[in-house]
């Protein structure tokens, strides 16, 4: 298909005025059969051709420079400001273009799509939540939480013994769980126990992201981390009275569970996220919505890229003077 630059330019008030939302087909017959081509092209395929890694979670996949950003086809969702659309709105926020320069960042200056268009979605049911089947025993997840990411074992413990922490049967994964308020399990993050090679992370399909791993306390302070391992961590160097603070574990850096852990007695959020540009931008975006809700917060940065980092870095200095023995 060929649009002369004339068409193209008529048919840009109707793009603009629906530009970054979702929406049905059905509910905008004004929108030209033109404009419904521009709206279906892959913007996956468009971030690969950019360089951008893009890595699966479940049917959608995240952005690796920005976890809060995922896209499916030709839809992007920013989980951190809540907003969305499709291959233009993506380009003009992201690439910081206007309209036309989106358009032809995506079309080429002779106005010829260069990238094909995404497949029409099916229509799918979402599956109930399903956690995976645990194990028999943990074996594999206490080695792996214990040795390699030097964990506290009393730490491990509690939440083991919860059942919020377990080893799946299938994959031998460490499975952290997140329950809603009548302690119904509703989040399941996984994570591989490998000691060696790429790291597997992944939220069960159908999880309520409001509902990540988590831990209620009770004095009005809730400390926020990207990974369940980072929130182990910090609270295994920091284990004095340890249970009378909330924690959670976004699993990401969306800002769902944040909100989701509120509390009318909430008095600070203490965000924890990691020591990198992905963590601060996060930790900026949070910031900026507590104080809307009158919530105070302080930024707590780990000296290395995380708190498991800090924890063993840390564990390996201690050791260090009995080595020199």
């Amino acid at each position: 298909m060929r649009l002369s630059k004339d068409k193209f330019r008529r048919n840009i008030y109707h793009e603009q005025e629906y530009a970054g939302f979702r929406y049905d087909d059905s509910e905008t017959e004004s929108i030209t059969e033109e404009n419904r081509f521009y709206r279906r092209y892959d913007l996956e395929e468009f971030l690969l051709r950019q360089g951008e890694k893009l890595i699966k979670s479940g049917r959608e996949k995240r952005l690796a420079s920005d976890h809060s950003v995922t896209v499916r086809g030709c839809e992007w969702f920013d989980h951190a400001s809540n907003e969305g659309g499709r291959a233009v709105s993506f380009v003009q926020k992201y690439y910081g273009k206007n309209y036309v320069e989106a358009m032809s960042m995506l079309l080429g200056e002779s106005m010829e799509p260069v990238y094909p268009q995404a497949k029409k979605q099916e229509q799918v049911d979402q599956k109930p939540f399903a956690p995976p089947v645990p194990n028999a025993n943990m074996h594999r997840v206490f080695a792996y939480l214990l040795k390699t990411r030097g964990l506290d074992a009393d730490v491990v413990s509690y939440f083991a013994r919860r059942k919020l922490l377990y080893e799946d049967a299938a994959h031998h994964n460490a499975v952290f769980i997140g329950t809603d308020e009548g302690g119904c399990p509703r989040h399941a993050h996984l994570r591989s126990t490998n000691s060696f090679g790429k790291a597997f992370r992944l939220n069960v399909e159908s999880s309520d992201p409001r509902y990540s791993f988590h831990y209620t306390g009770t004095d009005g302070s809730l400390y926020v981390f990207e990974a369940p391992i980072d929130m182990l961590s910090y609270i295994s160097m920091h284990p004095h009275q340890w249970q009378e603070h909330s924690y959670v574990a976004c699993c990401g850096t969306s800002p769902i569970p944040v909100m989701q852990m509120l509390k009318p007695e909430t008095q600070i959020v203490y965000l924890c996220l990691d020591n990198d540009d992905a963590g601060h931008k996060a930790s900026e975006r949070m910031a900026e919505q507590l104080r809307e809700r009158g919530v105070m917060t302080e930024r707590l940065v780990p000296e290395l890229k995380d708190w498991n980092d800090d924890l063993l870095h840390a564990q390996k200095e201690d050791l260090a003077p009995c080595l020199s023995l």
